[in-house]
């Protein structure tokens, strides 16, 4: 427990992290790495450089901060981080190495204002909240392990089937390479890959994918788009290595199935999953799992169109199956074959209005994935439309973020 004294610091601080907040993370990331290069082998390169890794702990600093006195509001924040950490190998041997370098941060950023006073009294707030951490993950390492078909860390995993789904999508499928059964999970959930073997690469790259079908115990199936280099933008190294490099046969090493973006089954309430782009995939995997269920379901998926468009078939065989599931598909800028063919429901964005068509149901469970600029957009016409803020869950491809709520609402 912190002291009476401590907290007050503490609270004193949250004017200075809102305004310097990303100044000091961006400083932190930057000594640590200096200091522990090892430690980059476990960072994603890609949302360093794009700043996103900096804004999420700055956000978290200053939610620490805000609420020192009073953790449990900042659980919901602590499980999902602690669920990416369990994914990753964050183990407690790397909090006192964060610690160090953050209250150094603070130091180098603030200067003379990071009173010896307040340097102390984040030292024990640190230690505070790095000790919640630990033990959130301690549970999260003891379950993974311990359910059938578990393991801890990382595990090796053979290439079985590789499907090209669209032009920038394929699918891959994973089986244990000891033969063994695959550890279950809830819709939604994602895996981490481990990559020590792209050419050219001196560090291991992890990144975390989305399972994109119904649970079962024999293999893993992630669908990964492909990230060309756009303008300024580069190539993404791990997509285009797993679309260009990986083949049937090869091996991965694979932590178990983790994240807190999952189908709540025990929710009774009628469903609406909204996506876009290759955010299609944690929505099939919850859309496959309910294919045999008797739930009210809309699926609503956006996609630029039929060319980069991945899974239409396999959604619409679920909705002919289910009579209880309803899919609506929208394109931007639909090709002639999209128009021949009917393969759309829409053309241009998805709209409050057309919403309101589609899903009569406005009390509706939303779960959404797909790009940023798409989330927002989307988070907008969903409560223009009449959908309830509290029941809009929603997944971000990488560091976690907020989204923003319209002035007018």
């Amino acid at each position: 427990m912190l002291e009476q004294k401590t907290i007050d610091i503490i609270k004193s601080t949250v004017p200075v992290l809102e305004q310097h907040g990303e100044a000091i993370t961006k400083t932190f990331y930057e000594l640590m790495f200096k200091k522990h290069p090892e430690l980059l082998n476990i960072f994603n390169h890609a949302n360093q450089k794009q700043g996103r890794q900096q804004k999420a702990l700055a956000s978290t600093v200053y939610a620490a901060a805000k609420y020192i006195d009073q953790l449990d509001a900042i659980i919901p924040v602590v499980t999902q981080i602690a669920h990416k950490h369990r994914s990753l190998g964050i183990k407690p041997e790397h909090y006192p190495i964060v610690g160090e370098h953050l209250l150094l941060a603070i130091k180098e950023v603030l200067q003379d204002a990071a009173t010896e006073e307040i340097i102390d009294a984040w030292a024990k707030a640190y230690g505070v909240i790095a000790d919640t951490f630990i033990s959130v993950e301690k549970g999260m390492y003891e379950a993974a392990e311990n359910q059938l078909g578990g393991w801890k860390d990382f595990k090796n995993f053979k290439v079985e089937k590789i499907v090209q789904e669209s032009e920038c999508i394929k699918s891959f499928y994973f089986k244990p390479a000891d033969g063994g059964k695959v550890s279950n999970y809830i819709p939604g959930q994602y895996i981490s890959l481990k990559l020590t073997n792209i050419p050219g690469q001196h560090f291991t790259h992890i990144r975390q994918y989305s399972l994109s079908t119904s649970p079962n115990s024999e293999y893993y199936r992630i669908s990964v788009k492909r990230e060309d280099e756009i303008n300024t933008k580069p190539a993404g190294i791990v997509s285009t290595f797993l679309h260009n490099e990986l083949k049937i046969g090869d091996f991965v090493e694979i932590s178990a199935p983790a994240g807190d973006f999952v189908l709540e089954e025990s929710n009774d309430k009628s469903i609406l999953l909204l996506s876009g782009g290759v955010g299609i995939t944690p929505m099939l995997s919850m859309l496959n799992h309910l294919e045999d269920k008797n739930k009210q379901t809309v699926f609503v998926h956006a996609a630029i169109n039929g060319h980069v468009h991945a899974f239409l078939d396999e959604v619409k065989q679920i909705d002919l199956n289910n009579n209880a599931i309803s899919s609506f598909i929208c394109y931007e800028k639909p090709t002639a074959l999209d128009r021949e063919e009917k393969r759309f429901d829409k053309e241009g964005f998805i709209t409050a209005d057309w919403l309101k068509t589609i899903v009569s149901d406005k009390d509706s469970i939303v779960y959404m994935c797909g790009p940023v600029v798409f989330m927002q957009a989307m988070f907008e016409t969903l409560l223009q439309a009449g959908f309830k803020r509290e029941n809009i869950r929603y997944e971000f491809f990488g560091p976690a973020m907020e989204l923003k709520e319209p002035e007018h609402a």
